[in-house]
């Protein structure tokens, strides 16, 4: 993919029309309206059921005991929240322009000479000096960093439509394919489309773990979930063949094969096939063609030194875009909800579960940027279409609010969310403690379903 010329901004007809940014669609959540919905291209990302009457007074505790953080809120409040969260993304999606415009390109021409700069370097990558190989070194270095910048800054937000407005055919949601094993439009299904619907909702929304990982006591907890402590570190090292079989829903269709209709399973295997292609396509790039490349700069050893920078470069990306998202959606703070009532919530109990569902991580300028701003976890969750160079610019604004209202806004550096993290997979291995029985005779019934089963039972 090439970079964009300078241009000024004008319209292409030949462009998907957008979704306004004051337009919130609806999207049926039952499996089966997954294939007629899953290439719906939205605009604003933000596709939710509204109602236009608030609910009653809610309730102090929630359904598993824990204090629920917006009781003491009544449902004008929250609605007077949504209009205030309103004023402010209608101020900056009104303000985009060519200053906009400028950082995005200007990102996506740092991120293409950094990463042909690398891949130049490591045509050396199997030269010695004084005994190291400064080229491995540095353009492993240089790649990682590249594949970071373009995953997180520009693959993920481009792919959420927020530089769609500028009508440029290279930089545009519905044409854009990242440096991923995923295929673009089966990762916005399943992230702009599901996630950002149903953020945090218990059974609803699959980002919560992933499938792999109990991370909310109100998780059942099974035998497999005793070993995500295993399953956590091979996901961050396997993120993104992890989440092409995750957007692929292909757990879900080694369960249920036997009972899905020809159809459907044709229409699955016409997706795999375009994920597989994916899969080829970015191995062929990274492990075939660029080593080759290599092979009149140093012979056969020249070559293997190439393959194994692009390994180490994509298990760099894998981990870092597994560290910023797990800590923007699952470290101590951050609030769950069950499924009642999801369907007929207003606007502002929307806003108001994107608030307490994100956590952000602070940082430097720099942090922001290599995070792809997602270190602003709670303004893209409110905003998903809001250029990322403002979350900046409305994240105080944002927090002022959620003070003033006496809701907890979650930030913390990027050391101490991953920690935090990290306990919560280790105490969520095991099962809730619960009043008059040890957790070891919890265990011991699930290893002697285990045995009888011969399963993990994971879905049980």
């Amino acid at each position: 993919m090439t970079l964009a010329p300078e241009r000024p901004l004008t319209l292409d007809p030949e462009l998907t029309p957008l979704v306004p940014h004051d337009v919130s669609p609806t999207e049926p959540h039952h499996e089966g309206a997954r294939h007629a919905t899953a290439h719906h291209h939205d605009g604003s990302s933000r596709i939710r059921v509204t109602s236009e009457e608030p609910r009653a007074q809610r309730p102090a505790y929630k359904q598993s005991g824990r204090p629920n953080p917006a009781a003491h809120l009544t449902p004008a409040q929250i609605e007077e929240i949504g209009r205030e969260l309103d004023a402010i993304q209608r101020e900056v999606m009104d303000s985009r322009g060519a200053k906009d415009a400028a950082y995005i390109r200007r990102i996506i021409k740092t991120q293409r000479f950094l990463e042909l700069g690398s891949r130049a370097v490591l045509l050396f990558s199997g030269v010695k000096v004084k005994g190291i190989r400064p080229a491995w070194w540095l353009g492993t270095a240089g790649l990682g960093l590249a594949k970071i910048l373009e995953n997180m800054e520009i693959g993920h937000n481009v792919l959420h439509g927020q530089w769609d407005w500028m009508r440029d055919p290279k930089i545009h949601s519905t044409r854009w394919e990242w440096d991923f094993v995923s295929p673009a439009k089966e990762w916005q299904h399943s992230h702009n489309q599901v996630h950002h619907t149903y953020t945090n909702v218990l059974g609803r929304d699959n980002d919560l773990g992933y499938g792999i990982l109990r991370v909310d006591p109100d998780q059942r907890w099974s035998l497999f979930f005793l070993f995500q402590p295993i399953w956590h570190v091979g996901n961050a090292l396997m993120f993104e063949y992890s989440i092409a079989a995750y957007d692929l829903e292909l757990g879900g269709y080694l369960a249920e094969r036997k009972q899905m209709s020809e159809a459907d399973k044709a229409a699955f295997k016409a997706r795999a096939a375009d994920t597989v292609a994916k899969i080829k396509s970015q191995a062929r790039k990274d492990y075939l063609v660029h080593p080759l490349m290599s092979l009149p700069f140093g012979g056969p050893s020249n070559a293997m030194h190439t393959l194994t920078a692009n390994l180490v470069a994509n298990l760099m990306r894998n981990v870092w875009a597994n560290t910023v998202i797990i800590c923007g959606h699952f470290p101590q703070g951050i609030d769950t909800f069950d499924d009642l009532d999801i369907d007929t919530e207003t606007r502002g109990e929307w806003y108001l579960r994107q608030m307490l569902g994100s956590g952000n991580i602070t940082g430097s300028p720099l942090m922001h940027i290599m995070t792809g701003n997602l270190s602003h976890q709670i303004e893209h969750h409110l905003w998903p279409d809001m250029p990322s160079n403002r979350y900046a610019e409305v994240a105080p604004k944002v927090r002022a609010l959620m003070e003033r209202y006496d809701l907890p806004y979650t930030a913390g550096p990027l050391l101490k969310q991953a920690a935090s993290v990290y306990k919560k997979v280790l105490d969520l291995s095991l099962p809730n403690k619960e009043p008059g029985r040890r957790r070891r005779d919890v265990l011991k019934e699930a290893v002697k379903k285990a045995w009888r089963t011969r399963s993990l039972d994971r879905f049980a």
